[in-house]
């Protein structure tokens, strides 16, 4: 998301290819191969300057997986923002997609919101043409209940592989949702229960988008609990000899649904500190790990 240039239409140069290819390089250097990318990331050119390093680098593609997201219209104007999951407007999106990454082929597409107007079987008539066409090798969703998947997935004869969530130490509701059931504060909380448990039984993995807390527990604290939770997460760190966008990281990782962390930042130092969590399993304690999300909540549990 962080590649491109401005959320504009103004056009990218060097400058942005540049700064692609050095976040690029960095995840591989890491161990990391899978890129995800959405249609409507500075306005298609996060996925353009991409696929600029792609053309200029023989036998990248080969070595990656390219992930890719639709169904968004943006506000343009006086018109709002919208979500679009019709089969003509996915179609669109994933030969847009196509276009300016430089490819024959996505790996994984996913929709991106549900769209409260779609029509399950125009989308599986579609996901299964692209499919067919070998323009899509695997489908997915993001920010869907498991009654979305569901009721998509019994017009689809393909499987929903993965469903992309917000989830990190400051983002618990995927957690808590569960946690709290049967208590008062339970009525607070958004996240349909029980998402991340029917994904499990149907084999639908879990990635989890914005699992740094924008910073919030590495230098961006704000509140006396992230405080807390930052400097717990910096002598958890010490103690594990890593970083604490690892442990950040781990925390996630250490939760049965071997949740895939998709880091968003595209500054190469961040992304090499996250290097621990793809070449060592998470190394933490289930007391560890229930320490960071105590503090983090700030209050005691039930």
């Amino acid at each position: 998301m962080g590649l491109g240039g401005g959320w504009d239409r103004q056009p990218y140069g060097p400058a942005e290819i540049d700064a692609a290819e050095a976040a690029i390089v960095a995840a591989l250097e890491v161990g990391v191969t899978a890129f995800d990318h959405a249609d409507i990331y500075r306005h298609g050119k996060s996925e353009a300057v991409f696929g600029e390093v792609l053309a200029r680098t023989p036998g990248l593609r080969e070595r990656i997986l390219l992930q890719t997201k639709c169904g968004i219209h943006l506000p343009d104007g006086d018109r709002p923002g919208y979500y679009d999951l019709r089969g003509t407007h996915i179609r669109h999106s994933v030969e847009q997609s196509l276009t300016r990454l430089r490819t024959d082929v996505i790996d994984v597409l996913l929709l991106h919101r549900p769209d409260p107007l779609a029509d399950p079987e125009d989308v599986a008539e579609t996901l299964t043409a692209l499919h067919r066409e070998g323009l899509v090798r695997y489908f997915g969703v993001s920010n869907m209940a498991a009654a979305q998947i569901a009721y998509l997935q019994a017009h689809l004869d393909l499987p929903l592989i993965v469903n992309q969530l917000q989830m990190s130490l400051a983002d618990r509701d995927w957690l808590e949702a569960g946690v709290l059931v049967n208590t008062p504060p339970a009525a607070t909380l958004g996240f349909p229960l029980g998402t991340v448990e029917r994904g499990l039984l149907d084999r639908v993995g879990v990635q989890a988008w914005g699992p740094l807390a924008r910073g919030r527990f590495t230098g961006a604290a704000q509140t006396p609990a992230e405080h807390a939770t930052t400097a717990h997460v910096a002598a958890l760190a010490e103690q594990h000899d890593t970083t604490p966008e690892t442990i950040l990281l781990w925390w996630l990782q250490r939760h049965p649904a071997r949740i895939v962390p998709v880091i968003g930042t595209s500054r190469p130092e961040r992304i090499r500190a996250c290097a621990d969590a793809v070449r060592r399993e998470p190394d933490l304690t289930h007391e560890q790990w229930y320490e960071l999300w105590l503090t983090a909540r700030g209050e005691a549990l039930p």
